[in-house]
């Protein structure tokens, strides 16, 4: 016998039960509910069962929200990771792996709050899942950089004709700086391939909106204690 909850929210949609003798079945607990119920985001469930969605409910703080962002950083790390890996082992950058970057950094997110969502939940969730795809461009230009430049090399040993005067070189710095802008406007640079790149921002918005309904607030209506006889009507 156990509670039908998840993440400090109860999930009634799934739940299956049969009808037993002397009361309506609890939502949660399958049991007959007898003597004063509540509803449960309109559902009946018994007292007992109410009490513990009730303890189960995490209020939302700034303690809550903090370790959501630190779970989320996390997770867009992992999902930073994950693509960048995808693309370098496969030579594709494939657009879709950023719906796996946007339910990672949403789970993460939750999970760390304990299963408190809300705008500025979702508004984090979806700034690290833009973040994680979008500067997963600069280890993939850099890895395509050093394969362009060793060939360069090679032709220069095979033909010395071919050898081009140096390019000055950029401090640590501005070159870090320079990369992580190009990075985080990656998706809209793609726009220069028109169809590819309105397919890639597609996919990303689509990844993002993952991430925002994921932290979606998800409200706890609870109700009672009620004495009707019969929850059921």
């Amino acid at each position: 016998m156990g509670e039908n909850v998840s993440g400090g929210t109860p999930q009634f949609s799934t739940a299956e039960y049969a009808a037993k003798p002397g009361g309506t079945p609890c939502k949660s607990c399958v049991q007959a509910i007898t003597g004063p119920y509540y509803k449960v985001n309109g559902v009946a469930v018994c007292a007992t069962c109410a009490q513990r969605i009730k303890a189960k409910i995490t209020a939302d703080s700034h303690s809550a929200f903090g370790r959501g962002i630190l779970f989320g950083v996390g997770g867009a790390i992992l999902g930073f990771i994950i693509y960048t890996a995808f693309a370098l082992m496969t030579g594709l950058v494939a657009g879709i792996v950023s719906l796996a970057v946007g339910f990672l950094v949403g789970k993460a997110i939750v999970k760390g709050s304990g299963g408190v969502g809300g705008i500025r939940y979702q508004v984090a969730a979806v700034v690290l899942t833009y973040m994680a795809v979008s500067l997963a461009a600069v280890p993939i230009a850099v890895s395509q950089y050093k394969k362009q430049h060793s060939a360069q090399q090679q032709v220069q040993v095979s033909d010395p004709a071919a050898v081009q005067a140096p390019q000055p070189r950029m401090g640590f710095g501005r070159a870090l700086g320079t990369l992580t802008i190009l990075g985080l406007t990656s998706p809209f640079l793609g726009l220069a391939h028109p169809a590819q790149g309105l397919i890639g921002l597609i996919i990303l918005f689509v990844g993002l909106r993952i991430a925002w309904r994921i932290t979606a607030a998800k409200p706890v209506n609870i109700v009672g204690p009620l004495s009707d006889p019969d929850p059921a009507h």
